[in-house]
């Protein structure tokens, strides 16, 4: 076989690896967020399957790009990724993911995926990027705190008695839809960087006509439409509320569960296609936005295939928290995958949301949280990081020695 006829092989085997990973992330890490929203039969497990491909599938061509660098081109020092580097890295992590499915521990997609690529990574040569490790270390810590944190503080808000429902759910929509106006969008141009917001196209927009001065280093425009959103949010869903608290409620789960699975398409997608960063934009040319649409492509059809099957389980849980507990849990997942994205930050969504569920559980009293079961997850967490870093070191040079590859 020839030099040419080699390098086209690598790059379909690294193509349809992505592919599978991708399918494996629609299939299994964007079905959480329409739970609740089916436990409370505010949506059928069909139309929440087809909902979930959709937006997955949005979010991933429109916010994967700064998830997708990351993993492609940071976590390594004086190296490229090559094709035969980049499809063992994405066995790997689709290995730890299927051996998650299947046993049913808790295997997180971007421990394992980014330990695939540290490994493969050294075992090509390169050197360690200790910030880009620092970086995201400290954002793996703090994501349990935060979102346990920020759950335990939603659940207990909704569970006050002198806080009635028709206050506190429009509040929490309020939140959603003020974050919902500055989320930032590939779709969206911006003067500085790729993707911009609502809220900061309006302010170019307007500061094109009119100089208007930032307060504070904050422009005047962006805080206005960030209120707006969250104005229009708030009366939203207090209507509904008031027609009916149980609509309302309803509501608001099918529009947060929406949100959600449209920020776990963008901050999962670059897990499957970061690898390939190198081979679709250096070798082959291509624009970021092909590549983005093969991990978009694969996650609309895992969340067609293979949601409907998780999503009847994953609702029975949910109705077991209740609604309240289930919208504790989905709101920090909201905020975190999007600050994420913004920062770049590769990010485990069942991590999250597991988080958020122990923070709810809390509110409600340590009586339902498993001591056990966190000690379970976070010691497979640490094992699935390193055991991938190891194995994907190890078969790179196997599948390099036996093509005779240098």
């Amino acid at each position: 076989m020839t030099l040419a006829a080699s390098f086209w092989v690598l790059v379909v085997l690294a193509t349809v690896s992505c592919l599978f990973m991708a399918w494996s992330l629609g299939a299994n890490s964007n079905s959480p967020p329409f739970a609740p929203a089916i436990g409370a039969n505010a949506v059928s497990t069909m139309r929440a399957a087809f909902l979930i491909g959709i937006l997955a599938a949005a979010g991933a061509l429109t916010q994967g790009g700064a998830i997708s660098e990351t993993v492609g081109a940071d976590l390594i020092d004086g190296i490229a990724i090559t094709p035969l580097a980049a499809t063992t890295g994405l066995l790997v992590a689709a290995m730890f993911i299927a051996f998650g499915v299947y046993s049913g521990y808790p295997v997180p997609a971007a421990f394992a995926t980014t330990g695939a690529m540290v490994g493969v990574g050294l075992s090509l040569g390169g050197g360690p990027a200790f910030n880009t490790y620092r970086r995201i270390g400290v954002f793996w810590l703090l994501v349990p705190p935060v979102s346990g944190g920020l759950a335990y503080l939603t659940a207990t808000l909704l569970r006050r008695d002198d806080v009635p429902d028709t206050a506190g759910i429009p509040a929490l929509a309020a939140v959603v839809a003020g974050v919902l106006a500055n989320v930032r969008l590939g779709v969206i141009p911006h003067p500085e960087r790729a993707q911009g917001s609502v809220a900061e196209a309006v302010a170019n927009a307007i500061d094109s006509a009119v100089d208007v001065p930032t307060a504070v280093g904050v422009d005047p425009v962006v805080a206005l439409v960030t209120l707006a959103f969250a104005f229009v949010g708030f009366r939203f869903i207090r209507r509904r509320t008031r027609e009916s608290v149980d609509r309302g409620i309803r509501t608001f789960l099918l529009v947060l569960g929406s949100v959600v699975a449209f920020s776990s398409g963008g901050s999962q997608v670059g897990l499957a296609t970061g690898p390939l960063e190198n081979l679709y934009g250096t070798e082959l040319g291509l624009p970021a936005i092909a590549l983005l649409g093969v991990g978009a492509t694969g996650i609309l059809a895992g969340a067609w295939m293979g949601a409907p099957r998780l999503l009847q389980a994953t609702s029975r849980e949910y109705a077991q928290l209740g609604l309240r507990r289930s919208i504790a849990a989905l709101v920090p997942g909201f905020l975190i995958a999007q600050a994420a994205i913004t920062l770049g930050i590769p990010i485990s969504f069942n991590n999250i949301i597991i988080s958020g569920v122990i923070g709810g559980g809390l509110a409600a009293g340590a009586a339902g949280v498993s001591r056990r079961k966190i000690a379970v997850t976070v010691g497979f967490w640490v094992i699935t990081l390193t055991a991938s870093i190891a194995i994907a070191f190890g078969l790179y040079r196997v599948f390099s020695t036996a093509l005779g590859i240098a």
